[in-house]
């Protein structure tokens, strides 16, 4: 299936770009993803790649580390109604399912694009709903700069008068890794990706231009917030970014966004935040005047060992 999914990736320029081959090659690792595909007539209508890891005996299809989303891509008969559109879903799905691997957990982000989980409830799924903040259109610099709140402004004037603070391009990974891991020291939690996956990932976009790492740097060479943005022609995303906390007064982080969405208007259309449950960051990404859009976080446990510990987990919740 993969070579299948590798010469559909090759041809449709719509395939986003946390779903291309070697996206999954960097994040997951070559051997460790797969996709199952629904064709007829030796033309691909569906595909729904995964993530696999082994442990203690269980398969798990998972989201990948430093992947937004993934879920089903479909393709749709042109002019099609909506109904039918519906139906299709359904058709293309059910398959798609029925041909996943026998797994003890499954979980997945899907695209906020795609709205219609019904067929994987009807196999059986769970879903909960989870946010991001997208500006759609990215054309028009003036009118994006007049959406943003005014702390948010004040911040980034703040940056560059104040504080001296300008935008350094640069190809240190090391440092930007560095950066970042700053954030979740003061976070007290341990970063989910190793600066070797980080390295390959940033070595397969880098081939590719279409990634940049970005600085906010003072007058005397101190890295105040660093910036990870990728992209594909549909969308730009602030994968992942980073601030040295002794520095976290300077206005950087929101400076450093700003010139992101800048770079991201030239090379894409739209710019994704990424989103986040928690208050205090979606209070800040929700400043830049982006709209917020709901996405489906899908799982399903087949595993009864798996379950009851879910079961235990859900009630500690409570």
């Amino acid at each position: 299936m993969k070579s299948k999914y590798i010469a559909l990736c090759n041809a449709e320029e719509s395939i986003p770009i946390f779903f291309r081959p070697w996206w999954l090659d960097a994040v997951c690792g070559e051997q460790n993803w797969d996709v199952v595909v629904v064709e007829k007539g030796g033309t691909v209508y569906g595909a729904l790649p995964y993530c696999i890891k082994n442990k203690y005996g269980f398969m798990f299809l998972t989201q990948p580390v430093l992947t937004q989303y993934l879920g089903p891509w479909i393709r749709y008969p042109v002019n099609q109604k909506y109904e039918k559109k519906l139906s299709h879903e359904k058709k293309i799905l059910v398959k798609l399912i029925k041909n996943l691997p026998k797994y003890s957990l499954y979980r997945q982000n899907l695209r906020h694009t795609y709205t219609n989980w019904l067929p994987f409830f009807w196999s059986g799924f769970c879903q909960t709903t989870r946010y991001t903040y997208l500006i759609e259109d990215l054309s028009d610099l003036d009118r994006l700069w007049s959406n943003i709140q005014s702390r948010i402004k004040t911040d980034i004037k703040k940056a560059s008068t104040k504080y001296d603070i300008e935008l350094v391009e640069s190809e240190d990974i090391e440092e930007f890794y560095r950066i970042n891991l700053m954030t979740f020291s003061r976070q007290g939690l341990p970063p989910p990706y190793s600066l070797e996956l980080l390295k390959k990932l940033d070595q397969a976009c880098r081939k590719r231009k279409c990634r940049k790492i970005l600085f906010a740097v003072d007058d005397k060479g101190n890295i105040h917030a660093a910036l990870f943005l990728v992209w594909d022609k549909d969308s730009a995303y602030y994968l992942i970014g980073g601030a040295d906390p002794k520095l976290r007064n300077s206005g950087a982080t929101s400076f450093l966004v700003w010139e992101a969405i800048k770079l991201a208007a030239q090379v894409s259309e739209k710019f994704d935040f990424e989103g986040s449950m928690i208050e205090s960051v979606e209070n800040f990404i929700r400043g830049f005047g982006g709209i917020q859009k709901p996405y489906h976080s899908i799982y399903s446990v087949k595993s009864r060992t798996l379950k009851i510990a879910k079961a235990f987990s859900d009630a500690f919740k409570t």
